[in-house]
């Protein structure tokens, strides 16, 4: 946890800013492949002690998910140690109630395309609870389960999409000794809500230019999005 801590009280530059703090302790895992870092997480963290809600904090002014500007709060996950658990693979089964798809992020998290947030806001409640996921430890509740395909995709539009504070959920939750112990599934509803900006997309002529150009504006490589047949155009999936 001290590692945490180190990392949210930054005095400058921008570690500070992070939201949401993911701590592991295997120093081979790509950091930067979060398709390997989350399964590792989730089949050790105790959520129960290991998942931390800070909340009632300032935040950046970019940071648009909480109740006002500079408003809103942070969230740390721990999955360190042995592992506790065996995670799910492959989703099987029916969809859960309301939901308009389910899609396989990675071993032990899901992505569920359920209702708009603006026709049913409390449906990530109704979600959590639901018997046909009590198997999987995380599930991402979102506007379109098609974002697991890249991890680009996948964290663009869930962890900048939900506030720790207001958009955690739990299949149980009570208060001991001041901390608020969560119990799987959590639930992480990462729906467009009211107050957002809307998404922008390039049109269609930058979008055929930045691909034309793309190794002229990296030519050391390693930038997300060379390996797409689609190029720059990757990026618009979701349009």
């Amino acid at each position: 946890m001290k590692f945490a801590f180190r990392i949210l009280g930054e005095d400058g530059g921008q570690l500070a800013l992070t939201k949401f703090l993911v701590v592991f302790d295997d120093p081979s895992i790509d950091q930067r492949d979060f398709r390997k870092v989350l399964p590792y997480v989730l089949a050790r963290c105790h959520f129960e002690t290991d998942l931390f809600v800070l909340a009632n904090l300032a935040m950046d002014t970019l940071d648009y998910t909480g109740p006002a500007v500079n408003e809103g709060s942070k969230g740390i996950l721990l999955g360190v140690g042995d592992p506790v658990r065996e995670l799910p693979s492959e989703f099987r089964g029916e969809l859960p109630g309301g939901a308009r798809s389910v899609a396989t992020y990675c071993a032990g998290a899901i992505a569920v395309a359920g209702p708009s947030y603006s026709d049913d806001p409390d449906y990530g409640r109704t979600l959590v609870a639901d018997a046909r996921i009590a198997d999987w430890p995380l599930v991402f509740l979102v506007d379109d389960s098609s974002i697991v395909e890249r991890n680009i995709t996948f964290l663009w539009s869930t962890f900048i999409r939900f506030e720790p504070a207001a958009d955690i959920h739990a299949a149980t939750s009570r208060l001991h000794r001041h901390h608020e112990i969560l119990g799987a599934p959590i639930l992480f509803d990462c729906r467009m809500k009211p107050g957002y900006p809307d998404e922008l997309f390039a049109d269609d002529l930058t979008v055929k230019k930045v691909s034309r150009r793309w190794s002229e504006y990296f030519p050391k490589g390693g930038v997300d999005g060379e390996e797409d047949p689609l190029g720059y155009a990757g990026f618009r999936r979701m349009s």
